[in-house]
């Protein structure tokens, strides 16, 4: 199914409102750095609101995905939005407030909106044809890379060109636009909850761990690529203002890859298609720690950022044939969550490396632990796989095995990219 058929007023709509709840989050870690860097030990307090931020996201994620209800999604969408621009105002207005409340700020900045992902997502497949499920994600892929690309240079400009809590107020009017917004869209998408055959949400979530862990897998790399760039172009003797364009290359690669995904259907089953887009991404991160010039490690991120976008959109197009309609909503939220889980625990791998060992290992130590995730999560999709029928095999509604999830009943998004 073409492009042309996701492209309808309504889904400009949601494009719209998704650019105003997702700039604020790609936006708050430098806010925060930026916001705080004048005062005494601001490089450190910022450092730490910026992963108190993440945290939030971390925990809200799960927490208010797991209780999104289809029929009444936006206003629980729209409840969360409010939380996050409430606190971002907040934080914007109290420049000087003790670090404890800017933290609790940051937190609930991260944790309020927490759903707002994944209940976007399912606003959004939802809103099209179940055959152009896999185009719709491509967009939305193609959108989040560009906001991500645009995030960093706006967030600068604000913070030094105009005054440093200007990003922060600016992050929570969008997210309050974001709820006007949501009046524009669909109360909720269908579903019924009698499609999960009396199987607790939590349970349910739990059966689609190994998605989970090679979703993690796929960010993993993209810590490494932002923060250990900057040592990786010292130790090269290249100019540090590089980093700047090569992350921006990482990202433009990333919607150029996401759009492609969505042009065609690719061989082989999700599962395979995502083992064999990890593996790539790993060898082009592995080649950028290992080759010296400037423009193999251009190269490399470039490229690595096509093949990581088909990894994310595999896993996303996965949840939809291991978990009902009725789950999808929660199955994004978790999956958020450990996406970034997987960046906070690469970041933290690296930063601790960096002390021991050089930029180019730590960036291959990175890439090690991507791989062992990888294999994790590929034996665990056999598991899930043999143990129930899975949605490209069988129909809506038939029964499945002991342990098998249930199944979308709309399975055949990759079929028609």
């Amino acid at each position: 199914m073409p492009y042309r058929s996701v492209l309808t007023r309504p889904v400009l709509a949601w494009g719209a409102v998704t650019i105003a709840a997702r700039l604020p989050v790609a936006m708050a870690p430098l806010a925060l750095v930026f916001f705080v860097r004048e005062r005494p030990g601001g490089y450190s307090l910022g450092a730490v609101l910026a992963a108190v931020y993440v945290v939030g996201e971390i925990l809200g994620a799960p927490v208010f995905g797991t209780r999104l209800r289809p029929e009444r999604a936006r206003s629980q969408l729209a409840a969360g939005l409010v939380g996050g621009g409430v606190a971002f105002t907040g934080l914007g207005l109290a420049p000087q407030a003790p670090p404890l409340v800017l933290g609790v700020l940051a937190f609930v900045a991260g944790g309020a909106p927490g759903a707002v992902s994944g209940g976007m997502r399912a606003l959004l497949t939802g809103m099209v044809p179940a055959g152009a499920a896999g185009q719709a994600m491509s967009l939305e892929s193609v959108l989040t890379s560009a906001v991500w690309a645009v995030a960093p240079a706006l967030t600068t400009w604000l913070a030094l060109g105009a005054a440093p809590y200007v990003p922060l107020l600016l992050a929570g009017g969008l997210m309050g636009a974001a709820v006007a917004g949501l009046w524009a869209l669909p109360t909720g998408w269908a579903a019924d909850d009698g499609d999960r055959n009396g199987v607790p949400m939590r349970r349910l979530l739990a059966r689609a761990w190994p998605v989970y862990v090679t979703g993690a897998a796929s960010l993993t790399l993209l810590a490494l690529a932002e923060l250990v760039l900057p040592a990786l172009l010292e130790q090269r003797s290249i100019g540090l203002g590089w980093a700047g364009p090569l992350l921006a290359g990482f990202s433009l690669g990333s919607a150029a890859g996401a759009f492609v995904y969505g042009l065609r259907a690719w061989p082989g089953r999700l599962p395979a298609q995502s083992v064999v887009l990890l593996l790539g991404v790993s060898g082009c991160v592995a080649l950028v720690a290992l080759l010296p010039w400037l423009a193999a490690v251009a190269a490399g991120l470039v490229v690595a950022g096509v093949l990581q976008a088909g990894a994310m959109l595999t896993r996303n197009l996965r949840l939809r044939e291991v978990l009902p309609p009725s789950a999808l909503a929660a199955g994004y939220a978790v999956m958020y969550a450990a996406i970034g889980a997987g960046y906070a625990a690469s970041g933290t791998l690296a930063g601790g490396l960096l002390r021991v060992v050089s930029p180019s290992a730590a960036i291959l130590a990175g890439v090690g632990l991507t791989l062992v995730l990888t294999v994790i999560g590929a034996l665990g999709e056999r598991r899930l796989t043999s143990g129930g029928r899975d949605a490209a095999h069988g129909a809506a509604g038939d029964a499945v095995g002991a342990e098998g999830a249930p199944v979308d009943g709309r399975r055949d998004p990759e079929r028609s990219l």
